[in-house]
């Protein structure tokens, strides 16, 4: 068993496409897994953080929900367009599943990082330019209450998101703009390595 700290990433698929750059910058120095999948909504989250957490002793966890609890869906859970079906997770149910995810992930006693939800743009199918703001808002509430760190990722990007990678019309990124996303996560979890005691 590897003694070196070991590092779980919880998110949806914007933590898919920087974890591989946090991999790399990490080589050698840390263990990052992870979840299987897409962690999706906080309704998701709920039903599988033990399975993601398992018997693991992390010494840190990044993580994320937002985009898909913001995503309008029908009866199948499908992304639809904004008028043909409803807001998955609404935001004040999406602060509550917050708390219960956070106070889950107190038990683990690893250091918590939560990153904030990247920004919708205009043009986007099935979520609504901005909403992302409220959500943040949201969150920062919860995190700020339970003393968790916080990674701003959407102000990371915001100011000029086009030039940093981020694609037209979609809340995803190219492989520069989650090289640039990654840049903000390698700098929270170093700075959170230091935090953790020596085993």
């Amino acid at each position: 068993m590897s003694d070196l700290p070991k590092v779980l990433i919880i998110g949806d698929s914007i933590s898919i496409g920087y974890t591989p750059f946090v991999e790399q910058a990490f080589e050698g120095r840390a263990i990052i897994e992870r979840n299987e999948g897409n962690a999706s909504s906080t309704e998701v989250g709920l039903e599988k953080l033990d399975q993601w957490l398992g018997d693991t002793q992390w010494d840190v966890i990044h993580f994320n929900w937002g985009l898909h609890d913001m995503k309008y869906i029908n009866a199948d859970r499908e992304m639809v367009g904004v008028s043909d079906g409803r807001q998955w997770v609404k935001v004040e149910r999406y602060a509550d599943n917050l708390f219960k995810l956070v106070t889950r992930l107190k038990k683990t006693g690893a250091q918590l990082i939560f990153a904030t939800t990247t920004p919708v743009p205009i043009g986007v199918n099935g979520r609504v330019p901005g909403d992302h703001v409220r959500y943040n808002e949201a969150a920062l509430a919860v995190m700020m209450g339970g003393g968790v760190r916080v990674n701003d990722l959407c102000a990371h990007i915001e100011d000029d998101r086009r030039a940093k990678g981020g694609k037209v019309a979609d809340v995803h990124y190219t492989g520069e703009g989650y090289e640039y996303l990654s840049r903000a996560v390698i700098h929270h979890i170093k700075n959170a390595l230091h935090d953790v005691p020596a085993r």
